[in-house]
């Protein structure tokens, strides 16, 4: 595959190739995932491809690719909307550029039901 832009990436050959041969769909994918990770900056590659170590552990441990596009989908929302995620680095942008103190997020009331098990004897 040659050092393309990704926006480039035309999807009706790569749902072709994908269709008709998924180890060649596979080889391509994996050559434009690298082809990304090695145009970022430095900094950034390890980083890079820890996300992707991650990608694909969800993509191996999902039943099927559905499964595996909402399980990737949950991981991504959790790091936008999740305990430290982008949500709370922009309040906390907010904060800092307002002058208001930050408040720390109020922990959830916590409450459970215990269920009492029958002892049984061996």
């Amino acid at each position: 595959m040659d050092k393309k832009n990704t926006a480039e990436i035309d999807f009706d050959i790569w749902s072709a190739v994908a269709r008709d041969d998924p180890a060649a769909f596979e080889a391509m994918r994996l050559e434009a995932i690298e082809a990304v990770i090695a145009g970022a900056p430095e900094a950034n590659r390890e980083r890079l491809r820890r996300l992707q170590w991650r990608i694909d552990q969800e993509r191996r441990l999902a039943r099927t690719p559905m499964g595996a596009c909402l399980r990737i989908s949950r991981m991504m929302w959790r790091a936008v909307l999740g305990p430290n995620g982008l949500n709370d680095r922009f309040a906390e942008l907010q904060h800092l550029f307002y002058g208001t103190p930050i408040e720390p997020p109020a922990a959830p009331p916590v409450s459970a039901e215990v269920v009492a098990f029958a002892r049984t004897r061996d």
